[in-house]
């Protein structure tokens, strides 16, 4: 007999699902330390494997002898390029630049040169120690000059395929103009007109988890690799091929996580452990440390950025000019990439018809980068809102005022002619962050009368107790910034999933397969709240992320959620039809509902809209289980033109903005950020609290970028401070309170109404803290992290 679901108690209702805050399953384990990573793999008769790196950034390979290593007892293998199998030796994620060792020459300081397996990790390191390798070091280059100036050495000069559209020299990488408008004629209109040069330091992801994994050779004379990385078959496509395997003898496994923001997009490890493992018939286990890291990935494109901004009196912005330079290191990387997000966010979400942009990215000695999280908007933005602050001020209007004044809105053209076809409260965002209160003034003041006393934990410097108080000044500041979401500029951006519903002790059970990797973001989280929204079951079950099941793109770009997400809320629609078929086909001669009716799953049960009970999940599924399998596909985009930039690139836009509040020393030049209040429009918030966490986060590194974070490069490419203690990453004690407001206007385009919501937060974070530090002190500040001789000197 029918009957109705309890709608008062909601008891039939699965808990967890999408817009609820369900608990991570892996978040226990994470915070009591049983969670295994990628580092605490273990096989019981497994190698140790060990990198030799190049003490120099640019050098000639003139000999290298293995001789004494190779006799060490314990070392079962070592290799130099000439031991790689195939004629196919180089990787990377769009240019196949980059050799999985080193041939020839060197080109960045601790390329790997060689490799070794032993039964210990302390003997592989000894044996690595005892290879000799000659080399004769090459001119350096290290910035614009040495790198496209007259009689600039090429850096790739046996290539003709290492550089991406219309370049004038063969060391850029990638150059993509943006034009639109009349900007003579608009410049002639303008009554003001602000200038300005910037510069943003060269950023580490500084994940925690080091770079890992286990290489297991398999009877079949394929390899299965247990890996922590962001994306599983792109690693494989660059893998197999120098490994001269086909794909599916090259079996991966994603391992467990320690972070990522972009560090794991590039390969690490993951050749070097299956050439070893290989060439030994052994499992090989590779674990970097903390030094090797910062070689061992790619780092945030340093940038040098020039631009003009022109205004009318009465505060409307006429045209922007503006010149990017981004440092690509020695290999490509995703430098294209981050190149036509840098060009096509250069003017901010901003209404502006007239436009002259050119970004561009060069090859040179320093270390390689890519991609990180905000990936080529960070810099721009850091630039265009010190601009926006100067125009206000040379105009006299309230910095928030003027924004607010040129804001983009939903409808509004950017500068790439793409249409903003969703929502765009840039103007909203900005007023919720300066509507709030402002905390307290001198917080490190307690106590009343002669009972007053300073806690220096409050102060600039904190704990080191340089101030009680004297010269600190107080500013504030305000930012926003834009943000694509997804693969851009035609990429086919797609993601696959496979859910199977079975009956399992008595209860309908769903287990999720794709190959999205887990990096800290939630998207385990979110797939059980899909497929219980959709299915109306309660136990979800994700299985580990393989290559078994297609491609789910990378973890990167703030697409999972819409990617991924949507490819499980499609394929659990597709199986909703399955389940309801086998119910019509077993049990529709039972209520005529079956046969007439819309219906729902929820709660375990075969429901109608008006929530009438028609059967139990379990009765329709019996014995046999269901599943279905597909792609799902965001609309497409298009490339931008190489000569114009215009084109519809990007799927999807965020927006973020932020108030900062700090507290600065002017004598010391020290700066405690007091608060950093953010609003962003998330579409549609999945997880609440897992959202709050995302902009918590994506806060904090933009905090970084700001006041403390830098890779520091010599004049000879060489990176001075390959560790936690001279490369500074907020700490508690450094991160301040950071109140977020979050707005849910959705996106008709995406599931759910859904907007990538991981990134933004990081480009407006940066510029607010610099503006209220200069709000503080009175100085320029043009570049990033802000040192205290920048303040002081």
């Amino acid at each position: 007999m029918a009957t109705k679901l309890n709608e008062a108690t909601g008891t039939d209702r699965a808990e967890g699902r999408v817009g609820d805050s369900a608990l991570r399953p892996d978040g226990t384990l994470k915070v009591t330390g049983e969670f295994a990573y990628s580092s605490d793999m273990w096989h019981e008769d497994m190698l140790w494997g060990c990198t030799l790196r190049s003490p120099h950034a640019h050098a000639e390979i003139l000999s290298i002898d293995i001789g004494e290593a190779v006799k060490q007892d314990g070392v079962y293998a070592v290799l130099t390029y000439d031991d790689l199998p195939t004629e196919q030796k180089n990787y990377g994620l769009e240019i196949q630049d980059t050799p999985a060792l080193a041939h020839g020459r060197v080109r960045h300081h601790g390329e790997p040169v060689a490799l070794v397996a032993a039964d210990h990790p302390e003997t592989a390191r000894r044996a690595a120690a005892k290879i000799r390798v000659e080399y004769r070091e090459l001119p350096v280059i290290h910035d614009e000059e040495s790198a496209i100036g007259e009689g600039a050495a090429v850096l790739h000069p046996d290539r003709d395929d290492h550089h991406a559209g219309h370049v004038p020299h063969p060391n850029i990488v990638h150059r993509q103009p943006v034009l639109r408008g009349d900007v003579r004629a608009a410049a002639e209109r303008a009554d003001v007109i602000v200038s300005g040069e910037y510069e943003v330091g060269m950023q580490d992801q500084a994940f925690l988890g080091p770079e890992s994994g286990l290489a297991v050779p398999s009877e079949d004379g394929g390899v299965d690799l247990y890996v922590a990385t962001q994306w599983l078959h792109s690693d494989l496509r660059q893998i197999a091929p120098v490994l001269g395997l086909p794909e599916d003898k090259v079996r991966m496994t994603l391992s467990g996580v320690g972070g990522a923001f972009g560090g794991r997009e590039d390969l690490s490890m993951q050749i070097h452990a299956c050439l070893l493992a290989l060439r030994t018939g052994k499992p090989v286990k590779m674990v970097y440390n903390r030094s090797e890291s910062f070689f061992g990935h790619v780092h945030r494109h340093p940038a040098k950025l020039w631009y003009e901004h022109g205004a009318t009196r009465e505060g409307k912005l006429t045209h922007i000019r503006c010149r990017i330079v981004l440092d690509g290191g020695a290999y490509a990387s995703a430098s294209p990439a981050v190149v036509g997000n840098a060009s096509s966010h250069a003017a901010g979400p901003y209404v502006v018809d007239d436009v002259e942009i050119e970004a561009l990215a060069l090859y040179t000695n320093n270390p390689p980068c890519g991609a990180m999280r905000g990936f080529g908007a960070v810099q721009a933005c850091f630039a265009y809102e010190a601009q926006m602050d100067k125009v206000a001020a040379e105009l006299g209007l309230d910095p928030v005022e003027f924004r607010q004044r040129n804001a983009m809105s939903q409808g509004a053209t950017m500068p790439t002619g793409q249409t903003v076809d969703a929502p765009a409260p840039v103007a909203e965002l900005l007023r919720r962050v300066k509507a709030r209160p402002l905390p307290p003034e001198k917080q490190w003041e307690t106590g009343a009368g002669d009972a007053m006393s300073t806690d220096v934990r409050a102060l600039p410097g904190g704990l080191s107790n340089t101030s009680h108080g004297e010269g600190v000044v107080r500013g504030v500041g305000y930012a926003v910034g834009i943000k694509n979401v997804g693969f851009s500029e035609g990429f086919d951006d797609y993601s696959t999933a496979r859910v199977r519903i079975q009956a399992v002790g008595g209860e309908p059970v769903v287990m999720v397969h794709t190959a999205a990797a887990e990096v800290g973001q939630g998207g385990v989280t979110v797939h059980q709240q899909i497929a219980r929204t959709e299915l109306g079951v309660t136990q979800v079950t994700i299985q580990p992320a393989d290559t078994q099941v297609g491609s789910a793109g990378s973890t990167s770009a703030s697409r999972q959620t819409y990617v991924t997400g949507g490819a499980v809320k499609h394929v659990c629609e597709l199986l909703r039809e399955k389940v309801l078929a086998r119910g019509r086909e077993r049990l529709g001669t039972y209520h005529p509902a079956w046969a007439t009716a819309e219906l729902l799953l929820e709660g375990g049960k075969v429901v109608t809209e008006g929530g009438e009970v028609l059967a139990a999940l379990i009765d329709v599924l019996g014995d046999e289980p269901l599943e279905a399998e597909s792609e799902w596909r965001h609309r497409p985009t298009e490339a931008f033109d190489l000569v114009t930039g215009q084109g519809f690139g990007h799927v999807q836009y965020s927006f973020a903005a932020h108030r900062a509040v700090v507290e600065v020393d002017t004598e010391l030049g020290l700066v405690k950020v007091i608060e950093l209040a953010c609003a962003q429009d998330v579409g549609k918030a999945m997880n609440p609290d897992a959202v709050v966490g995302q902009i918590q986060g994506g806060t904090t590194q933009g905090l970084g970028l700001a006041v403390m974070e830098e890779i520091v490069v010599d004049p000879q490419a060489k990176v001075r401070n390959p560790s936690f203690t001279d490369y500074l990453i907020p700490t508690i004690l450094d991160t301040p309170t950071i109140p977020v407001d979050v707005l849910e206007l959705a996106d008709e385009h995406a599931p759910y109404g859904l907007r990538g919501a991981g990134e933004a937060p990081t480009l407006s974070s940066t510029p607010a803290v610099m503006a209220a530090v200069r709000a503080a002190t009175g100085r320029a500040l043009p570049r990033v992290p802000v040192r205290p001789e920048h303040i002081v000197g």
